[in-house]
């Protein structure tokens, strides 16, 4: 079991980097209303460490892509450092999702023909900055997961844990103030699984970069500074602090 050295019982600052206020996504099938997500609520501060868990089907999948302004809800407003996405252009949503937020899934999406290097250059390169200046934090964001060695190599030439903090990096070379993550362990084995806890937390303390995760792991869960559970569509159970 991995012991967490951070003290969950400190208060993170008041400051809200994530906000979700009345969410509600439905879908019609035909004549009957499908409610994936139920008026939930919920926020994440700066420097804070939330799991997100909860049973299959509960909609935990749902809200991350709300949150990551993905997906648009069917109700509810979403506030991404204190500005709220409702009523954005699709342009305008991306712009912000690309300058606040980093992502990390299950599969890790690299580009295959790409390497490392360049696949973490990627934001950074959609945001029209110069190629040189994207490889140089490209290769220190690889560098802060360990990577230093593997730059030039290519997904293909990589195990899955390395594939998986290649795709680590690429979340943090923006510098978001917050990195969502679904079921970032999932496809791993239990040994790497747990280097890639000990690598969430310690980026979540080194840099304070915010993290937002959903996982069916409870050992990973049990790293955060809160645990969100999500039950039909709902929290059902909004603040519930670690203790030790």
């Amino acid at each position: 079991m991995i012991e967490p050295s951070f003290n969950a019982s400190s208060q993170p600052p008041a400051h809200y980097v994530l906000q979700a206020r009345n969410l509600v996504k439905a879908y019609d099938d035909g004549a009957t209303r499908i409610e994936v997500l139920r008026d939930v609520s919920l926020h994440v501060a700066q420097r804070e460490f939330v799991a997100i868990v909860g049973a299959s089907g509960s909609g935990k999948s749902t809200l991350l892509h709300m949150l990551g302004l993905l997906d648009e809800p069917t109700s509810g407003s979403v506030f991404v450092d204190g500005e709220e996405a409702r009523g954005m252009s699709e342009s305008q949503r991306s712009r912000l999702r690309n300058r606040s937020l980093g992502f990390v899934y299950q599969f890790h999406h690299l580009l295959s023909e790409f390497s490392a290097l360049d696949n973490v250059a990627m934001p950074l390169i959609v945001r029209r900055a110069p190629r040189a200046a994207a490889r140089e934090q490209a290769a220190q964001a690889l560098e802060q997961v360990g990577l230093a060695a593997r730059v030039h190599h290519y997904p293909g030439q990589l195990s899955g844990g390395e594939r998986q903090r290649v795709a680590l990096a690429r979340a943090l070379v923006t510098n978001p103030i917050c990195v969502l993550a679904d079921e970032p362990t999932g496809n791993l084995d239990r040994y790497t699984a747990e280097s890639m806890f000990e690598l969430l937390v310690r980026i979540n303390q080194e840099l304070g970069t915010a993290l937002a995760i959903v996982t069916h792991d409870p050992a990973l869960a049990a790293l955060a500074h809160r645990q969100l559970f999500m039950n039909k569509g709902r929290l059902a159970d909004e603040d519930t602090p670690r203790s030790d």
